[in-house]
């Protein structure tokens, strides 16, 4: 509820009365106070004043700000006049994010998988007149063509699979997980189901575990997110290690936000996800390789849909360029950050970091 004196006196507009979702929202700890120092947006303060000064029924749209946005929309209605004279009008938030997250999701779903198909389904249709045609009877060439077709059936199988799980972590994003997962142990048991493709790749995992022997590491979240986490991140070591190379991994606990986003000295770092301030303790997996490296220019591009540097977008190496988008999605949704630090030539260092987590009895678990 909000009260104000005269149009365009900006310091006369007060909040009397806020639930606890509008103080949640607006961080507001005080009973009452002055409209500005909860809302500055330009939408907000104009419907407030059509409801207080128009009296008349208003509504616009309101975007948050931060690592998690929020689509709302304001709504004001004038309720009359109180004992001293000033107007009051009921100012209400209406969360939307869900609905118009659907929307945007549909629409990049169908324009993603309708772009991305096209190659693969054209390719397919080529070999398929083929083998119809001139190279009926060729048994080498349909064996050859035939396996060709696999890998592009197999191709589209990953991307829809990717693209669906893309979908459903951006509808979920603004959504914080309440599950508490012993990331230690969850990144042992990764480690574990990645060693064939690092002894196929001949690249040594060098696991070093923190707590396992002592007590858990504890984090919010979704189990079979943060997994996903860990997996794209080690496969993606191990896929750009060089024969005989080993890839490093390690989980550090009990951190700030800014030593857990710290990396190796001397590489240039980027955060791709970033947590807001809070007075959160964190513990961070980290992933370390010896690869080619990633030049400065491809940094802040590594985390967008598709995106590939070059040198990954055919071969041995090709990938559907999604990982890491659903790596920066997962870690929004989880309040956490993922930085990566490279250069050509010195290999990768990515760092996720989630907040820890804390027991019944107030004490957040780290060793």
């Amino acid at each position: 509820m909000v009260t104000g004196f005269e149009p365009g006196d900006l310091t006369g507009r007060r909040y009397i009365l806020a639930n606890t979702a509008a103080r949640e929202l607006l961080r507001i700890n005080a009973d009452e106070g002055l409209l500005l120092s909860a809302v500055r947006d330009p939408v907000v303060l104009e419907t407030v004043d059509k409801a207080l000064f128009d009296e008349v029924d208003a509504e616009g749209d309101y975007e948050t700000t931060g690592a998690q946005s929020k689509s709302l929309k304001v709504r004001g209605r004038f309720l009359g006049f109180a004992r001293d004279g000033s107007r009051l009008a009921l100012i209400t938030l209406h969360d939307e994010t869900e609905g118009r997250r659907m929307e945007r999701t549909r629409v990049d779903f169908l324009a993603n998988a309708s772009h991305e198909l096209r190659t693969p389904l054209a390719s397919l249709s080529g070999f398929i007149e083929t083998l119809r045609g001139h190279a009926r009877d060729d048994a080498d060439a349909r064996d050859k063509f035939l396996g060709i077709m696999q890998a592009q059936a197999d191709r589209m199988a990953r991307l829809i699979a990717d693209l669906t799980s893309l979908s459903r972590i951006e509808l979920d994003e603004h959504i914080a997980p309440r599950g508490v997962v012993d990331l230690g142990m969850l990144v042992g048991e990764v480690v574990e189901a990645a060693a064939p493709l690092g002894a196929q790749r001949r690249v040594k995992l060098d696991w070093k575990p923190c707590g396992r022997d002592t007590q858990p590491v504890l984090v919010r979240g979704e189990r079979d997110q943060i997994v996903q986490v860990a997996q794209n991140l080690i496969d993606n070591a191990v896929k750009y290690s060089p024969d005989g190379a080993a890839v490093r991994i390690e989980i550090q606990a009990g951190l700030s936000d800014l030593a857990a986003a710290a990396g190796p000295e001397g590489l240039p770092r980027l955060s791709l996800v970033a947590p807001d301030p809070s007075q959160e303790t964190y513990a961070a997996f980290r992933v370390s390789d010896l690869g080619p490296g990633i030049a400065r220019q491809n940094l802040p591009r590594l985390s967008e849909r598709f995106y590939r540097v070059d040198g990954q977008k055919t071969g041995a190496r090709s990938g559907t360029g999604l990982g890491l988008a659903i790596v920066k999605h997962i870690m929004n949704r989880h309040r956490g950050g993922l930085v990566v630090a490279s250069a050509e030539g010195e290999g990768s260092t990515f760092t996720a970091y989630f907040p820890l987590a804390a027991t019944p009895d107030g004490v957040v678990k780290a060793s």
